[in-house]
């Protein structure tokens, strides 16, 4: 199929953008396009105007800024998995990020562009919402900022007022021996997952849990940041076990043509366990 006619638009800034989105509820922002093209030429999207934000610089870029990491929207999922100071400050972000789609579509996507897009199977999603980042939106009337848990509403669907995603902050990497793990499965490696589990552990120079976050995401309508109970053990297997089987208690799965519910919630709980066991060797090795 073609896609329906539309206007397109290069805004040489900004707000610029932000202006055209306001005038108009129908146009829709050009990044990485590589959900929005297809869907343009399915015609399941048919906006009037696609407004180009892919040589805006201030929408590209990953810099300190304080206690966080700051990335542009528009930079490219390439780029931000071979970045050496995500590797260092956002770890679990770093190692979501290889399961991001393929090499070709991670050469065109762009981080923002996965998260205004609101996939709950996607990788970034969920590591936004398992670290707590600001989600940064710019608009006709000034900058907006979300938590992931207000912003992830439902399936594709999110609280995006009309203008530009800008930004995404990540808080830097805590103090102490931080380890991360990242696990997911799918009917071939990165594509969309059927279940997802992120975790990040800070051990003291005992090894005793000082924080534990876990998540879990493309098991229902959102990524999931669970309440995950750790501090202050030593997270052997056993206790890693039962920690994911009273975060998954309330879990709430969706069937649909790829997995029943059943499946992804026994998947969720055994993801969920590899994506901690990692998490704590990978701390682990740091006091080894």
């Amino acid at each position: 199929m073609k896609p329906s006619s539309f206007d397109y638009l290069r805004p040489k800034d900004v707000p610029e953008v932000c202006q055209v989105l306001a005038d108009d509820p129908e146009a829709r922002v050009l990044a990485g396009g590589q959900t929005l093209i297809p869907m343009l030429a399915m015609r399941l999207a048919r906006p009037t105007t696609l407004v180009d934000v892919n040589r805006l610089p201030q929408l590209h870029g990953i810099t300190e800024q304080g206690s966080q990491i700051r990335i542009g929207a528009a930079t490219i999922q390439a780029k931000a998995l071979h970045s050496d100071l995500l590797k260092r400050q956002v770890p679990l972000l770093a190692k979501a990020l290889a399961h991001v789609g393929h090499p070709p579509t991670r050469a065109r996507g762009t981080v923002g562009g996965s998260v205004a897009h609101g996939d709950p199977s996607a990788e970034i999603c969920l590591a936004a919402a398992v670290l707590d980042a600001e989600i940064v939106y710019a608009t006709a009337e000034g900058e907006e900022r979300f938590a992931p848990e207000e912003f992830f509403i439902g399936p594709m669907l999110t609280t995006a007022p009309a203008g530009c995603l800008t930004e995404l902050l990540f808080p830097k990497c805590p103090a102490g021996r931080v380890g991360t793990g990242f696990h997911e499965t799918a009917s071939r490696r990165s594509d969309y997952a059927f279940a997802s589990a992120a975790a990040q552990v800070v051990l003291d120079e005992e090894g005793r849990c000082i924080d534990l976050r876990l998540g879990i995401g493309a098991v229902g309508d959102v990524p999931q940041r669970l309440e995950a109970e750790g501090q202050g053990m030593t997270l052997t297997d056993a206790r890693i076990a039962e920690i994911v089987t009273a975060a998954l208690e309330d879990l709430e799965t969706v069937d649909d043509l790829h997995a029943t519910a059943a499946y992804r919630r026994r998947a969720a709980a055994e993801l969920a366990r590899r994506a901690l066991r990692e998490a704590r060797d990978d701390a682990m090795g740091d006091i080894a």
